[in-house]
C-alpha cells in the first residue's frame, strides 16, 4: 500500500483526522463478522487516515485533494452495514461523514436531511413536527440515513410503506462528485436509483429528500403461536390485510416471524414473552387497529404477551419490536454464540395465500438444527413479500453454498450477504444506470474501489 502524497495531506490542514491504529481499526470496520466468509476476508482491511469533516466545505476540500492525488475514498456514517460496505478494501481514506447531520427543510410531508444524521434523530425531530419516517433499519438508533440509502433495501416500515426503491418513499438525492474540482448534481425520482444501494461507489451522498407519514404511536406486539407454520400464517393473512386496511382495519408497521428455537437468544431482554415452547410474531400495530389485530390473531391460534409504546417499552427497560428483527435477530444469537451465520432469501409468494407454508417445513425437516427460521414480511413493487432471514450454523463455505443451492431449487431468490461485490450479493446482474453515473462522478474510479464488478 502506498504512502499517501505529502501534498495530499497539505491540502487536508484544519480538518479534523486520524492515523492512531485504534481509530483506523475501529472506522474501517462495520458488522462484516456476521460472516464468517467476509470475516477472514476483510479483518485486515484498514484505511490509511481517517477524516472527519465539519461541514460541507471541508467535505468538498477531501473530495478535490482525492482526486487531484489518485487517493481512494471510502465514505462512512454509523457503520452498522453487514456486508463490509464502508471497509476499505484498497487503503487510501475513510471519511466519516456524521458531522453533516443538520435537518435541512421539512415540507408538507417531506423532509431534506444531510447523509450523516443519525436516523433516530431524524425520527425524533420529525415526530416534534407530527410526521414519522417511512422506514428504518434495525439499527435505528446508531445509524445514519446516508448510510442506510447507500446499503440498506428494506426495514421496519417495508410492510406498510413498500422499499427503499419503491417510488416516492426517496425523492431526490444530491450528489458531490469526485473530482479535481467537485460538482453537485441533484438528482429526482427514478434518477435517484443511479446511486441508490450503490455501496457509496459512485458519488458522495451530501442530502437527502424523503417522504414523511403522519406520526403514529406504534404498539409494539407479541403473538405466540403453538407451531412456526401458525405463526408464519398469521404472518401471510396480516400483510394481505395492511394493504386491505379501509376493509380489515388491519394496520402495522413491522411484522416479523420468529421460530422458537431462536427464543434463547432473546431470553434475557424479554424473558416469558417469547418463551422456547413457541413461536412468536413480534410487530408494531397501530393503535386504531389493535382490536382488530388481536381478532385476527386470536381467530389464527395466537396469544399476546406483549402490547406496549416505545414510551413504555423504554419505562420497562424492553427491547423495541424492531430490535427483534431483521439483523438483530442474527446479533441475538452472535452475542451469544459466534458459530452462527445467516442467509438473506425471498420466498415465493401467492396472491391471496401468501408463502408457501409447506415449502418452509420441508426446509426445517431438511435442515434440522442446522438452519433456523426468520421471516420479515414487506411490501415491494405492488406486491407483497416474505424476506427469509434464517440464521445457519456455519461449517465451511462449501456446505453453507450448498444450503443457498437448495434455497434456489426451492423457488427461493437468495441475496448473497457473504461477498463485498454490489452485484453478486443482489441480482448478479450489473446495474448499468450506476456504471454510467460512476463515470461522471467517479471518473477515475477512486470512491470504494473493489465493490462493484461493473467498473473496469
Amino acid at each position: 500500500m502506498n504512502t499517501l502524497p505529502s501534498e495530499f495531506i497539505a491540502a487536508l490542514a484544519g480538518i479534523e483526522q486520524s492515523a492512531a491504529p485504534a481509530i483506523l481499526e475501529a472506522q474501517s470496520r462495520d458488522y462484516f463478522w456476521y460472516s464468517p466468509i467476509l470475516a477472514e476476508l476483510l479483518d485486515d482491511k484498514r484505511a490509511q487516515l481517517i477524516v472527519t469533516p465539519a461541514n460541507e466545505a471541508e467535505l468538498e476540500r477531501i473530495a478535490s485533494a482525492c482526486a487531484t492525488h489518485g487517493v481512494p475514498i471510502t465514505l462512512r456514517g454509523g457503520g452498522t452495514g453487514n456486508y463490509g460496505q464502508c471497509v476499505p478494501l484498497e487503503g487510501g481514506i475513510v471519511c466519516n461523514v456524521t458531522k453533516l447531520n443538520r435537518v435541512l427543510a421539512i415540507s408538507e410531508g417531506k423532509v431534506r436531511v444531510q447523509a450523516g444524521c443519525l436516523i433516530a434523530d431524524l425520527e425524533r425531530a420529525m415526530r416534534a413536527e407530527g410526521y414519522e419516517i417511512k422506514m428504518y433499519p434495525s439499527t435505528r438508533d446508531i445509524a445514519t440515513i446516508g448510510g442506510f440509502i447507500a446499503g440498506g433495501y428494506a426495514g421496519a416500515g417495508s410492510v406498510r410503506n413498500g422499499i427503499l426503491k419503491d417510488a416516492g418513499n426517496v425523492t431526490a438525492i444530491e450528489v458531490l462528485t469526485l473530482e479535481p474540482q467537485p460538482r453537485r448534481i441533484m438528482l429526482r425520482d427514478a434518477d435517484i436509483q443511479k446511486v441508490h444501494h450503490a455501496y457509496g461507489t459512485n458519488g458522495i451522498i451530501l442530502s437527502l429528500e424523503l417522504s414523511l407519514n403522519p406520526a403514529v404511536d406504534w404498539v409494539h406486539h407479541i403473538a405466540l403461536f403453538g407451531s412456526y407454520r401458525e405463526a408464519l400464517a398469521f404472518g401471510c393473512a396480516a400483510t394481505e390485510a395492511i394493504h386491505a386496511r379501509a376493509q380489515s382495519g388491519i394496520d402495522a408497521f413491522l411484522i416479523t416471524a420468529v421460530e422458537r428455537r431462536i427464543a434463547p437468544y432473546y431470553a434475557a431482554e424479554l424473558g416469558e414473552r417469547f418463551p422456547s415452547n413457541a413461536d412468536a410474531v413480534f410487530s408494531m400495530v397501530h393503535p386504531d387497529a389493535l382490536d382488530a389485530w388481536r381478532e385476527l390473531m386470536q381467530r389464527m391460534g395466537g396469544r399476546e404477551t406483549m402490547a406496549l409504546t416505545e414510551a413504555q417499552l423504554q419505562a420497562a427497560k424492553l427491547p423495541p419490536a424492531f430490535e427483534c428483527a431483521y439483523n438483530h435477530t442474527t446479533l441475538m444469537a452472535l452475542r451469544q454464540d459466534r458459530s452462527w451465520t445467516n442467509l438473506q432469501t425471498v420466498a415465493p409468494w401467492q396472491a391471496g395465500k401468501g408463502i408457501d407454508l409447506d415449502l418452509v417445513d420441508g426446509q426445517m425437516a431438511r435442515y434440522g438444527e442446522e438452519v433456523l427460521q426468520h421471516h420479515e414480511f414487506g411490501f415491494q413493487f405492488g406486491q407483497c413479500v416474505a424476506f427469509g432471514l434464517p440464521l445457519v450454523s456455519y461449517f465451511d463455505r462449501e456446505r453453507l453454498y450448498e444450503i443457498i443451492a437448495d434455497y434456489e431449487r426451492d423457488g427461493c431468490m437468495v441475496f448473497d450477504n457473504h461477498v463485498v461485490t454490489i452485484e453478486d450479493g443482489g441480482m448478479k446482474e450489473i446495474d448499468e444506470n450506476q456504471i454510467n453515473f460512476k463515470r461522471i462522478a467517479d471518473p477515475q474510479g477512486l470512491m470504494n474501489p473493489g465493490k462493484t464488478r461493473g467498473w473496469f
